[in-house]
C-alpha cells in the first residue's frame, strides 16, 4: 500500500530539515506532502531550496497562515496514497514508529490508527498541565461518543485514504483533532491505538497550541455530537 505523509508546517525553520531527514530515513513514505501555512521565519524559502534534495516531497504553499487544520486539509486533497498519515514538523513525534502505526491496517483489523502517547511507550517527562488537558479532552470524547480512546489529541493519525476523503472536514486550526475524531467515531470506523514515543517541546521551544485551543476543542466535540 502506498503511504502519503502529510506535513503541515508553520514557522519551523529549526526543525523542518531534521524531521524530513527522519521521515526519509524510515523509507516507508511514497510521498511527503509538505504544506507551508504562511511561514514568516524563512521556512518556506528554505523549503524551496530543500525540496529538490528529496524526490518524494511535494510542496504546497498557503499565501497566509490559516491554521493546522487548513494545512492538513490541503494535504489530504493532494494525497494519492492508499494510506494517509499526518506528521507534525516539530520533532515531537518519531517516524521510526511508522511500522507500529501501519501494522493494524496491514493486518486487516483497522481502518484508522491513532498513535497514543499514553500507552506506555518512552516519553519526555515535561508539560504536566498539557497532559492533564489532553486526558480531560479524551475523557470527554469517550463520554460523548462511547469510545475508549486514550489519546484523542495525538498528532499521529493514520487513515485509509477512502475513509478520510469521505469525511467533510471544516476545521482550520487545532480543532481538526476533535472534529476528525468525532466524525470517525460517529461513522463506527474501526479505530485502533498503538503506543508511540513522544518528545514534547515546551512553549519556550516553539510549542503553539494553547489554552484557547482547549476550549475550542470542547466546543467542537459537543457540536459534532449533534451535527455533521
Amino acid at each position: 500500500m502506498k503511504l502519503s505523509v502529510i506535513m503541515p508546517v508553520y514557522n519551523e525553520l529549526q526543525t523542518i530539515e531534521p524531521i524530513l531527514k527522519r521521515v526519509d530515513a524510515v523509507g516507508l513514505a511514497d510521498e511527503i506532502i509538505v504544506v507551508d501555512d504562511g511561514s514568516v521565519d524563512g521556512t518556506r524559502e528554505f523549503l524551496s531550496e530543500l525540496v529538490p534534495q528529496y524526490p518524494a516531497i511535494k510542496l504546497y504553499l498557503h499565501e497566509r497562515n490559516q491554521g493546522k487544520g487548513a494545512a492538513v486539509r490541503t494535504g489530504i486533497e493532494h494525497a494519492s496514497g492508499d494510506l494517509v498519515l499526518i506528521q507534525d514538523a516539530d520533532l515531537e513525534y518519531d517516524p521510526r514508529d511508522y511500522p507500529k502505526l501501519l501494522a493494524p491496517i496491514e493486518e486487516g483489523i483497522a481502518d484508522v490508527v491513532y498513535g497514543s502517547r499514553f500507552l506506555g511507550a518512552p516519553r519526555r517527562v515535561t508539560m504536566f498541565w498539557h497532559m492533564v488537558a489532553n486526558k480531560l479532552l479524551t475523557l470527554m470524547t469517550n463520554l460523548l461518543y462511547n469510545s475508549i480512546l486514550t489519546d484523542m489529541e495525538t498528532g499521529y493519525k493514520l487513515f485509509k485514504r477512502e475513509i478520510i476523503k469521505d469525511i467533510p472536514l471544516r476545521s482550520k486550526r487545532f480543532e481538526f483533532e476533535p472534529e476528525v475524531t468525532a466524525k470517525l467515531l460517529k461513522r463506527k470506523v474501526r479505530v485502533f491505538e498503538v503506543p508511540i514515543t513522544f518528545n514534547p517541546r515546551e512553549y519556550a521551544e516553539g510549542k503553539k497550541i494553547g489554552l484557547a485551543d482547549a476550549f475550542e476543542a470542547v466546543w467542537t466535540l459537543v457540536k459534532y455530537r449533534f451535527v455533521d
